[in-house]
C-alpha cells in the first residue's frame, strides 16, 4: 500500500531532507586522497546528531554503520572501513537521517582528486539521468514514465543499468512501496499523485550491468569490476509537479 502524507508529514520530511543535503555538503570538504571511509562515517554521525537528526542507516536490518560508502567497483550499500581513498577514485556517499518519525534519504557519487575523463563522463550523466526522471515525476503520470526517462536518457551511452536495486518510496519507513525502477519493464506502475514521497535513485556502471553480494552480505560489487556510479534524490510529489526535498 502507498502511504500518501500530509503536508505536516512533507514539511518534517522537508527538514528531514535539509539535514541529508547539509551532511552531504558538510562530507564533500573531506573527500581527499587519504582519509579512509570509516573516518567520513564517523564525521557524518557526528554531524547528524549535532543537526537534531539520527542516522537511518545505522542497525538498519543490521547495517553495521551510519552510511554507506561504495568506493569504484563497489555499487551501493559499501560499508565503511579503514580503506583509504585514493586519487583517481570514485565514491558514493549515501546517508540517511531519520527525524521526528520520518526518514529521508540521498546518494552522491564523488571523484577523489582528479579523475578519468570517462569516469567524469560518468558521473555527469549519472546525475542527469536522475533529474531526467525526477521531470517526469507530476500528478498523473505513472512510475513508469520516471523509468523510462532515466532508461532513455541513458541508453546512447551504452552503460550497464543496475535492475536488481531500484528507487522507493519514503516515511515512516526508510523502504515504502512504490518500488522506481530506473529502466522500463512493460508495466506502467502506480499512477503519481500528490502526497507520494519517493526516492529517485539511478546505478549506472561504466561496464555491464551484472552485479553481486560480496560475502559481507551488503556490498553489491560490479561483475566485471568496473566503477560505478550512484545519485539519489527524495521527492515528494505535489500539485503542480515535484519537490526535492534533499536539495
Amino acid at each position: 500500500m502507498i502511504i500518501l502524507k500530509s503536508k505536516r508529514e512533507i514539511a518534517i520530511m522537508r527538514e528531514a531532507g535539509k539535514m541529508v543535503y547539509q551532511t552531504r555538503k558538510y562530507l564533500e570538504n573531506f573527500i581527499k586522497p587519504g582519509i579512509t571511509t570509516k573516518e567520513l562515517d564517523k564525521l557524518a554521525e557526528d554531524y547528524i546528531i549535532s543537526l537534531g537528526g539520527v542516522p537511518s542507516f545505522k542497525n538498519y536490518q543490521g547495517f553495521p554503520s551510519s552510511i554507506c560508502t561504495s568506493v569504484n567497483e563497489e555499487v551501493v550499500h559499501g560499508i565503511p572501513s579503514k580503506r583509504k581513498l585514493k586519487e583517481g577514485d570514485l565514491i558514493s556517499l549515501d546517508l540517511g537521517v531519520y527525524y521526528q518519525g520520518y526518514h529521508a534519504d540521498s546518494a552522491y557519487t564523488y571523484g577523489v582528486g582528479k579523475i578519468k575523463e570517462e569516469y567524469q563522463l560518468l558521473l555527469t550523466r549519472t546525475k542527469a539521468s536522475l533529474f531526467a526522471g525526477i521531470e517526469q515525476a507530476k500528478p498523473n503520470n505513472y512510475i513508469s514514465d520516471i523509468s523510462k526517462a532515466i532508461e532513455n536518457y541513458l541508453k546512447p551511452f551504452g552503460y550497464g543499468i543496475v535492475e536488481e536495486f531500484t528507487g522507493h518510496g519514503i516515511g515512516k519507513d526508510l523502504h515504502e512501496k512504490p518500488y522506481v525502477p530506473n529502466f522500463f519493464y512493460n508495466d506502467k506502475g502506480e499512477k503519481l499523485e500528490p502526497g507520494m514521497t519517493i526516492c529517485v535513485e539511478p546505478m549506472v556502471n561504466l561496464g555491464s550491468k551484472q552485479i553481486y553480494l560480496k560475502n559481507d552480505n551488503w556490498t553489491v560489487v560490479t561483475r566485471d569490476r568496473k566503477v560505478s556510479a550512484h545519485f539519489e534524490h527524495m521527492i515528494a510529489i505535489t500539485n503542480e509537479g515535484y519537490e526535492i526535498l534533499t536539495k
